[in-house]
């Protein structure tokens, strides 16, 4: 599972730290200075850190604890700490579906509906291979929660999400028409686990997965107070250190799998030793989705597979409360980084392909050369462009995700802004087109020729997907009569939950049923942004009167909400 609000890009900044070009391999006691410098940052006797595992041919070469398991306590992080590995663990719920495919007790093209009758119809089948493949459209159950006012503090259980999920009166998109990563997929995952094999899906992978390995020291939360030993609390940072993030949500199978970075080489092992499921197994763990117009994705089942300077990846980072992680697997070289965090500043995926790089130089092809922050990438093309800002910049509107994004020149720089102090400079190819500094795959911006009486667009490319294209939008400053125009209440029966907007200061904002308030910011007409809420866009009716909104954040779109009548 992953943090809503936290953009679940824990490998964003990982090419930024990818060395330049293929190397010797240094000793192996040059090679352990180098991976502990990679972790210096963190390995503090006054800081959380990170577990490291480092498995060559079916063996561990290098483990270590670099930071504090605990901080109340003064426990140091060693190789058999245990950890929460958030999303990592949905290749552990992929692997119980196929088991129980295996053995015929649910194939793969059932409708999730046969399972749990409980999900609507929603006019066409939701199979469960659209869950593994998170192309099904179904709403993340994280946003809905959260936008119905429950905190990850708070007690949440299988019943609410799923009572979540069943109110859901429409999907995203059609099943099969785009890959959005959605948790409510493997949630459901472990439901249909549950009811097709009668375990629970703790029962299951324990029995089925975890013993038969020797996985001693892993188990899948399913009760926040269960006492899971040897694990590392749970940090985040603070101006003055760190405090404590935690959270007591009992849902399973899209995270929860507690576990130490050496209990996942036994795993880890078992792609290439499948003493449980077989080849089989391990072969369909790894196929790739396929979108209905015939496109190939990335994403297997509960795993990434791509490709790596001319090495297959094998790959699922993961995040929840302040605990991060990465298991990064190259099956041609036999090679494979764990790095497990209980940091939420951490980027593990960085790390560990870090840690990658210095044991794969003598394997791996020239990296691609990566403009550093103020530079363009070499070439002629790019040395012949001088940016001009004001061809560029404005806001920019996609109305298939409902996602805004703005450009920025500042200082002879174009910047792609996502939200506040959330920003990527682009460096200039030629051509009208930039690519992200410091992006971890090929992610380029586009902006084409409009054609005559058309508005402007732009296009972000990234490596491996269809092009999301963004309209320009005219920024608007509503007076505060304009404002008071949108103040009322809003119900939703979606997500069971009323929201109240009024005008404060000038600005208006949402009170939400904790009585928190979040200023909306102006972003075009009728619409509206919040770095927590997402965007917010009102609808009006023959008359011209506010009467609703939808609002949309990342893997929930267009959830509405009805304006009550004035009294």
């Amino acid at each position: 599972m992953k943090s809503l609000f936290r953009v679940f890009g824990l490998c964003l900044a990982a090419a930024a730290l990818i060395s330049a070009a293929p190397a010797p391999t240094p000793s192996p006691e040059g090679l352990s200075s180098q991976v502990d410098q990679v972790f210096a940052e963190l390995a503090r006797k006054d800081s959380p850190g990170c577990a490291l595992a480092v498995v060559r041919d079916g063996r561990i070469v290098y483990s270590k604890g670099y930071g504090m398991a605990s901080l109340e306590h003064s426990v140091p992080i060693s190789p058999q700490t245990v950890f929460d590995i958030g999303s990592t663990s949905k290749q552990v719920t992929a692997a119980a579906i196929l088991l129980l495919a295996q053995e015929g007790k649910l194939s793969l093209d059932d409708d999730v509906r046969k399972h749990i009758p409980e999900i609507p119809d929603y006019g066409t089948p939701v199979t469960l291979r659209h869950l593994l493949h998170h192309t099904a459209g179904i709403r993340d159950y994280i946003a809905l929660l959260r936008f119905a006012g429950i905190n990850f503090e708070d007690v949440a259980t299988d019943a609410d999400a799923l009572a979540a999920i069943a109110r859901q009166k429409s999907l995203d998109f059609r099943p099969g028409d785009e890959h959005s990563y959605s948790n409510s997929g493997y949630f459901l995952l472990s439901l249909v686990v549950k009811r097709a094999s009668g375990k629970t899906l703790r029962e299951f992978a324990e029995e089925r997965i975890f013993k038969p390995l020797d996985m001693a020291s892993t188990q899948i939360l399913d009760d926040h107070t269960r006492i899971i030993p040897r694990r590392a609390a749970s940090y985040g940072p603070t101006p003055s250190g760190f405090q404590v993030v935690s959270s007591n949500w009992e849902q399973t199978g899209d995270g929860a799998v507690q576990t130490a970075v050496e209990d996942l080489a036994k795993w880890d092992q078992n792609f290439y030793d499948p003493k449980v499921g077989g080849p089989g197994l391990i072969e369909q763990l790894q196929v790739t989705g396929m979108l209905n117009d015939g496109e190939k994705i990335t994403y297997a089942r509960g795993l990434q597979v791509d490709e790596h300077r001319g090495l297959r990846r094998v790959s699922h980072g993961g995040g929840w409360a302040g605990y991060r992680a990465e298991m990064i697997r190259f099956p041609d070289a036999r090679f494979s980084v764990i790095t497990l965090c209980n940091a939420a500043h951490a980027n593990p995926t960085a790390m560990a392909m870090q840690v990658a790089n210095l044991y794969l130089a003598d394997r791996l092809q020239p990296a691609r050369e990566v403009a550093s922050p103020g530079s363009a990438p070499a070439g002629p093309a790019a040395a012949a462009v001088q940016v001009d800002g004001a061809r560029y910049a404005g806001l920019f509107w996609n109305p298939v995700t409902d996602t805004v994004r703005r450009i920025v020149a500042r200082d002879g720089k174009l910047f792609y802004e996502r939200g506040p102090g959330n920003e990527t400079e682009l460096a200039p190819l030629g051509g009208d087109r930039f690519a992200m500094v410091g992006a971890p795959a090929k992610a380029e911006v586009l902006f084409p020729a409009a054609s005559p009486g058309a508005a402007r667009e732009m296009q972000v490319i990234i490596e491996g997907n269809k092009p999301s294209v963004f309209r320009v939008v005219e920024q608007v400053t509503p007076t505060e009569a304009e404002l008071a125009a949108y103040a009322g209440r809003y119900s939703s029966e979606e997500l069971d939950v009323t929201y109240t907007l009024a005008v404060e200061d000038g600005k208006l904002t949402l009170r939400d049923r904790r009585g928190e308030s979040l200023r909306l910011e102006p972003a075009f007409a009728d619409a509206f942004r919040n770095p927590n809420l997402g965007l917010l866009r009102f609808s009006r009716d023959s008359g011209k009167k506010v009467n609703g909104f939808s609002i949309s954040v990342g893997r929930a779109r267009n959830m509405r909400f009805t304006k009550a009548p004035s009294p």
